[in-house]
């Protein structure tokens, strides 16, 4: 695993595949797999602590305290993106959120420009605030980040609310905030993406791959020859994980037990991962 930090990483200029976490155990997965960034999705926040959609009902101090838990669960040779929706606020709420999170111990930051309560970027229904408050919220985040090596990742819903345009100019109004990384959501098209691209030649850009979502879903060969650095998977594991759920407690209340078909790990294995011997 890379002990360069996420700022480091993203100097190399190779394309960071970063899967979406919800929990520490996630988190601790993922990492035994050799990931070496993570993301904690609000989605799966949402989906797996109150088993409710993402529409804004987690709270900041909740997700404070899972950047906690997932840091944690990770060490220090991981690097944490973690969602923070809309910053729970104006400015002056941003840049708390943006302390808690990096005391927590993430290494970067995603803010979005939703107004209160906020949905998932490929749901219908969104609104965005204006462009000058989702600007100034940047221009907040900036300011009170411990240092440059905590990133701020800047995300717009404008192509949904708006148009692909709009997107743009709000793009380039969180550069001149000072955003490190710029995130357009749900782009529609491979042809939506190019123009992201060429509209922001030398900035690191993500790529949000959400399954049965509004942007194609592309090989990582195609968004690496399409220039986006950073891909996200925020929900692909929820998704998975879930279904693994409902198969098995539908055995056990079918048959009383788990099929003979469905992999696990053995007691002790967990017992092992999660570092029994080590306490």
């Amino acid at each position: 695993m890379s002990s360069l930090n996420l700022k480091q990483r993203l100097a190399t200029g190779t394309q960071l595949v970063v899967p979406g976490v919800f929990d520490a155990l996630s988190a601790k997965v993922a990492t035994e797999q050799g990931f070496d960034v993570v993301y904690m999705s609000g989605f799966a926040v949402a989906g797996s602590l109150l088993a409710k959609p993402d529409i804004g009902l987690v709270t900041a101090t909740e997700m404070s305290e899972r950047v906690g838990q997932i840091a944690t669960a990770i060490g220090p040779a991981a690097n944490l993106i973690a969602d923070g929706d809309n910053g729970y606020g104006n400015e002056k709420n941003v840049a708390r959120l943006v302390q808690s999170y990096a005391t927590a111990g993430a290494q970067c930051i995603q803010l979005e420009d939703q107004v209160s309560p906020k949905r998932c970027g490929h749901m219908e229904g969104k609104e965005v605030v204006s462009l000058e408050d989702a600007a100034l919220k940047i221009e907040a985040a900036v300011s009170s980040r411990p240092n440059d090596d905590f990133l701020i990742m800047a995300r717009t819903d404008a192509r949904a609310t708006h148009d692909l345009s709009e997107a743009l100019d709000r793009g380039e109004a969180f550069l001149r905030a000072g955003a490190d990384i710029l995130f357009i959501e749900a782009p529609r098209s491979v042809e939506e993406l190019k123009k992201i691209r060429s509209t922001f030649p030398d900035i690191p850009l993500v790529a949000n791959m959400v399954e049965d979502g509004k942007t194609p879903l592309l090989s990582l060969d195609e968004l690496d020859s399409l220039g986006y650095q950073i891909v996200l998977r925020p929900v692909s594991a929820l998704l998975a994980v879930t279904y693994c759920l409902q198969q098995s407690y539908a055995s056990l209340r079918q048959t009383g037990a788990l099929n003979a078909d469905s992999g696990r790990l053995t007691f002790a294995e967990f017992n092992q991962f999660v570092g029994l011997n080590n306490e």
